[in-house]
């Protein structure tokens, strides 16, 4: 994993102000620098200049640096990327008896003489997570491509002519680009967030390759093609057959994710699907003599705080205890207290550029920090859910026929701290309809389905598009940020293509949650855990947190200069600050509830402070 950045622009020639754009391109990587510390670098052309941030994960030697050059036919490519591609060894077996020679061993130099031998088509061969700008100096074309489901970040902007590109924000705006922010762009944050509109990056002017897409800049100007997207056909594998295939990709997977030259680790959380990876990995590492490092998460006396709800009705440890019983590991216990928290809100902004999950996305980022002085590499659990329907959603009837994103419907939560004005103004109902409404209509059916077979489309559409993608996004700032390549091996785009068609019946098999997954795992797994009701990532239910939350949402609200004032009314913050706290109704997935919206505020207070943001 790395960070990239870089610039296009076919109407100026760069070379003619060299040392300026070179320092350009070194204050981008250094935006960049905490996704990867092992080595950088920087190239310059007329049209073209491109940095890289690198964490060497294969083939550690200088020889795997970037970006990377090669001279085919007497034409010139180069290639800054950031992902890792798990069929490398497939591919590069393919190109070598098509007669190319190979002088490291990176995944970077196949992609680039797959792009030379394919072309576009290239990226339809790639399994894995990625994102990479190839520029092809005899067709003075730039290429950007992004993975199928958007888990590497790309971001651009065009401005003057001037084509910028980067895996943060914060890297494009050392380009000179000033950040600003509009209507749409609160929108998004009031109304959706911390989810974001594909293709958006929030501030204005600002974009993201769309997942599933690639870009071509060139001089007749910018267009974005899909090269992938979930098509709907018929399952015919009977229920044994559907089984026996989710074992072999799941376990593949994971397999294939646990190629490496440094050492790997997974987070183990007590729920089934971490336990899967690290069951897998477990036994996949013992039979080359190595043993797994493991890591789970909690808080500071949340054995005396924890409160039980229906979203999440009991705690990880004894899970994560019962694991260890059944395989050997070299286990980890790590936990974070509230002060740690209300500092890392501020950090995570840093981080991601844009508000953020709140205390959800400040955990996990000091305990990436903790796993990344033991590991550089890390296999996770997540988008287990999305895909195999384990979210209250899938099956809840008051929460599948919601008729609105089913994990923010409590617009009026989100709305109850503004400015009456402000909230007339902004129509945040109206604007999160518009696009929940907008990804329905995009909803690939099948011929002959009924509306309940429909509505389940739409439920895994939606939670694809929308919801996934948030986690994805969240995991990778917070674990590049503290230069940790985080790995999501339930996101293969075989799984996701397979199980988009598997029928509901087989995922939910005698009324079980992921029932589907649990049964092509079972012998894996202790019984009392294969049984476990899901429970989401851990959140604190410290009091001394929610105190510290509100301490320091008063403060911002007692102080005039604060930005978030013009859109906050100071008597409903107050109200809020003063009522009890309610857990049981979160206005965001199933972690958000009260504390966390305060949280949020004081995120988005620090945000619009950072960039000097008007609203």
């Amino acid at each position: 994993m790395c960070g990239i950045a870089g610039f296009c622009n076919f109407n100026k020639d760069f070379l003619e102000n060299r040392n300026h754009f070179l320092s350009i391109l070194e204050n981008m990587h250094l935006a960049l620098r905490n996704r990867g510390k092992d080595a950088n670098g920087t190239y310059l052309t007329k049209n073209f200049g491109s940095c890289h941030a690198r964490l060497s994960i294969r083939d550690l030697s200088e020889n795997g640096n970037q970006p990377m050059v090669k001279v085919q036919n007497g034409n010139k490519y180069i290639i800054v990327y950031n992902g890792e591609v798990y069929n490398t060894d497939e591919l590069k077996k393919d190109l070598e008896e098509k007669g190319y020679n190979f002088s490291t061993s990176t995944d970077t130099e196949v992609i680039l003489n797959m792009f030379i031998e394919y072309g576009e088509k290239s990226v339809e061969y790639l399994n894995g997570i990625f994102a990479f700008a190839i520029y092809d100096t005899n067709k003075e074309r730039l290429y950007l491509f992004r993975d199928r489901l958007g888990i590497k970040p790309l971001f651009y902007t065009i401005s003057d002519g001037n084509l910028i590109f980067a895996s943060e924000p914060k890297a494009i705006f050392e380009f000179g680009i000033k950040p600003e922010i509009d209507e749409n762009s609160l929108r998004q944050i009031l109304a959706i967030g911390p989810a974001r509109i594909e293709g958006s990056g929030i501030f204005k002017n600002l974009y993201e390759i769309k997942y599933g897409s690639f870009a071509i800049f060139d001089k007749d100007g910018f267009k974005e093609e899909i090269y992938w997207d979930l098509k709907s056909k018929p399952h015919t594998d009977s229920y044994s057959q559907t089984v026996e295939k989710v074992r072999y990709l799941v376990q593949d997977s994971i397999e294939r994710q646990l190629v490496s030259d440094v050492e790997i680790c997974t987070f183990l959380s007590g729920g089934i699907d971490s336990s899967i990876v690290t069951a897998i990995s477990s036994n996949y590492l013992n039979g080359l003599g190595k043993k797994l490092n493991t890591f789970s998460f909690d808080f500071k006396e949340n054995n005396k705080y924890f409160k039980a709800n229906a979203f999440q009705p009991e705690q990880d440890r004894p899970y994560v205890d019962i694991m260890l019983k059944r395989y050997e590991l070299n286990h980890n216990y790590l936990e974070c207290d509230e002060n740690n928290l209300l500092e890392l809100l501020y950090k995570v902004v840093d981080a991601k550029d844009f508000v953020g999950m709140a205390d959800i996305d400040a955990s996990m980022l000091y305990f990436c920090s903790l796993v990344k002085e033991k590991n550089k590499v890390a296999l996770t659990g997540e988008c287990a859910d999305e895909i195999f329907g384990g979210y209250p959603w899938f099956y809840k009837d008051e929460l599948l026929n919601s008729d609105t994103f089913p994990w923010a419907k409590n617009i009026d939560t989100r709305e109850m701290l503004l400015k009456d004005d402000i909230k007339n103004a902004l129509e945040l109902s109206k604007f999160s309809n518009m696009y929940y409404q907008k990804t329905i209509e995009k909803t690939p059916y099948l011929d002959g389905e009924n509306k309940e077979q429909k509505r389940r489309r739409e439920i895994g559409y939606l939670n694809i598009k929308w919801f996934m993608t948030t986690l994805l996004e969240r995991m990778d700032r917070m674990s590049m940020y503290n230069g940790l390549e985080a790995r999501v091996p339930f996101a293969d785009n075989r799984i996701v293509d397979y199980l988009w068609n598997v029928p509901w019946e087989m995922k939910y098999k005698d009324g079980v949650e992921k029932s589907l997954l649990r049964e092509a795992t079972k012998d894996l797994l202790p019984k009392e855990l294969l049984n476990r009701k899901k429970s989401p990532y851990p959140k604190t239910y410290n009091p001394k947190y929610e105190k510290l939350l509100k301490d320091e949402l008063l403060a911002i609200v007692n102080e005039p200069s604060s930005p978030v004032n013009a859109i906050l009314d100071k008597q409903k913050v107050i109200s809020l600050i003063n009522a009890e706290t309610n857990y049981a109704k979160p206005w965001f997935g199933q972690l958000m509830a009260g504390p966390q919206l305060m949280a949020y505020f004081i995120q988005m207070n620090y945000w619009l402070k950072k960039y000097k943001l008007s609203i």
